[in-house]
């Protein structure tokens, strides 16, 4: 099974740039949809090279596990 990569880079204001690297097609997207809902609005966004590669079929299981202290 291929390796898939998410660089989450944060700036010092707060902004997050989020790099989806070795998902072929639009499946990116779907680490992309996970993560907006995670840290809020997408403000721009650039599709790679990979975008346009074709598809390979592979199953992507994301899960969001917060640890909250009151």
């Amino acid at each position: 099974m291929a390796q898939h990569d998410v660089e989450i880079t944060i700036s010092q204001t707060g902004q997050v740039r989020v790099h989806v690297k070795g998902v072929k097609g639009k499946g990116c997207l779907e680490y992309t949809k996970w993560l907006a809902g995670v840290v809020g609005r997408v403000k721009d966004e650039q599709l790679t090279s990979e975008y346009y590669e074709p598809e390979t079929k592979s199953r992507i299981d994301l899960k969001q596990d917060l640890n909250i202290e009151e």
